[in-house]
């Protein structure tokens, strides 16, 4: 898990020397997000009662997931691919993700092992319902620190 996070804070100042296309990697990582977030809705409907909870499909969301987390995304984060960069394509992403004093690597982690419990314990609804919080809080943590707001 250190692995991906060195990568992704390392690769990024290796990224940008190796002329990344920037535009092509914030789309990846928009994509990535929104499976990340397609999966995670599939759960937190079943775990609201919205849907009937369904084993096989709440598990395949959470494989899903925990596959997503620990894909290497290092690529998709180059420097000069912030909200403050310019970029034709608009990403919500802040600078503060490539500063020496980011918790990124941290924030990553607690990603992988979120989405690792909710796999172990997607095959009952009571096991969804409870790795929601930990798994929104991991997606939130990221996001409140990382992401610009919509407001």
């Amino acid at each position: 898990m250190m692995g991906l996070t060195a990568a992704l804070v390392a690769g990024s100042t290796v990224l940008a020397a190796s002329h990344v296309n920037v535009e092509g990697a914030v789309k990846a990582r928009q994509s990535h997000m929104q499976l990340y977030a397609f999966n995670i809705g599939i759960l937190g409907n079943m775990a609201k009662g919205e849907v009937d909870f369904d084993a096989a499909s709440a598990q395949a969301a959470a494989d899903n997931l925990a596959a997503l987390a620990k894909i290497d995304q290092s690529a998709y984060w180059p420097a000069g691919s912030s909200t403050e960069d310019g970029l034709e394509v608009k990403t919500r992403a802040l600078p503060a993700i490539w500063e020496s004093d980011s918790d990124i690597g941290t924030k990553i982690t607690n990603l992988v092992e979120a989405t690792e419990a909710m796999a172990a314990d997607a095959a009952t609804l009571e096991g969804v319902q409870a790795n929601m919080r930990s798994l929104g809080g991991a997606c939130g943590g990221c996001h409140e620190d990382y992401r610009q707001s919509d407001n």
